[in-house]
């Protein structure tokens, strides 16, 4: 589950750091108007970005600069994670049961509810461009990774490493190939989160940014369809965004003079965008290559 952000003390931001490379980005900062807090999660192909603000309230952003606010009818609280390349937007919402419920909206307005069969609580995060969602649902103590087809059947994914708990893996983002990345405790390294990738033959690599710490450890969030892989990891009390390339490298994502850089979603021209934390607030960035 996407956990709470929490502020930090304010701290001068390291520099000179060892393992990842420094990525070459033009940051463009994302506020939705009036918003305190703004937390961006996806991005397509034509740039449509989409996201929450104000913990409840969700919006998308078009490409000519304009915001939509998204809310379900009926629901408390409506929060957008995931969009793909026809616009469709998964999330998840609150109604009056307190338990969540995922999302499919469609570009016509209309929306499915998404509920894993027998779970208490279901998060849609992710979807691809055929219409594959994949999240996780809370059932029997447990959290566990879903996919849902297009045709509406889910999938657990228990086939997570194993060395994982039983209790949490997260699944986060999908690709048009299948390709699935999320989260999972080490049940052999004291509960530390990993990241991973599931490929389409079902195997999975285990996705740990160099010089990552406990405290977070690596969290495996989007990736597009060229097989690039973003996220964040925690080094001390300290996160910072990655990206990890086709050929398994990793570059560490900074925006210039923030205390805390955490990346969220990819598009296939390598846009990114995540969020960060400066003097007492959380904003949304748009990361282009270059610069």
């Amino acid at each position: 589950m996407k956990r709470l952000f929490c502020a930090f003390a304010a701290w001068i931001l390291l520099v000179g750091l060892t393992g990842p490379a420094q990525a070459q980005y033009t940051f463009t900062t994302i506020d939705v108007p009036g918003a305190r807090q703004t937390f961006p999660h996806g991005i397509n192909a034509t740039g449509q970005i989409v996201g929450e603000y104000n913990n409840g309230y969700s919006f998308l952003l078009d490409v000519d600069g304009s915001y939509t606010t998204i809310n379900l009818p009926g629901a408390l609280s409506t929060h957008a994670y995931g969009i793909n390349d026809a616009g469709q937007i998964v999330g998840l919402y609150y109604d009056i049961s307190d338990y969540p419920h995922g999302f499919l909206l469609d570009m016509d307005g209309s929306y499915t509810t998404l509920d894993v069969p027998g779970a208490v609580a279901t998060y849609a995060y992710g979807i691809n461009a055929s219409g594959q969602i994949v999240g996780l649902y809370f059932g029997a103590g447990d959290y566990h990774a879903f996919l849902r087809d297009v045709d509406g059947s889910y999938t657990t994914l228990d086939d997570v490493p194993p060395a994982a708990y039983d209790t949490v893996t997260e699944a986060y983002g999908i690709n048009a190939a299948g390709q699935i990345v999320g989260t999972y405790q080490d049940d052999d390294d004291f509960g530390r989160y990993r990241g991973f990738l599931r490929d389409v033959d079902g195997s999975y690599t285990t996705l740990d940014v160099p010089d990552s710490s406990r405290v977070w450890g690596t969290q495996a969030q989007g990736i597009n369809d060229g097989g690039q892989i973003v996220g964040w990891y925690s080094r001390d009390v300290f996160s910072y965004g990655f990206l990890r390339d086709v050929d398994g490298s990793y570059t560490t994502l900074d925006v210039p003079g923030a205390y805390h850089t955490r990346a969220y979603g990819i598009n296939a021209s390598g846009q990114i965008v995540g969020l960060y934390y400066d003097v007492g607030t959380w904003h949304a960035f748009l990361a282009t290559p270059g610069g």
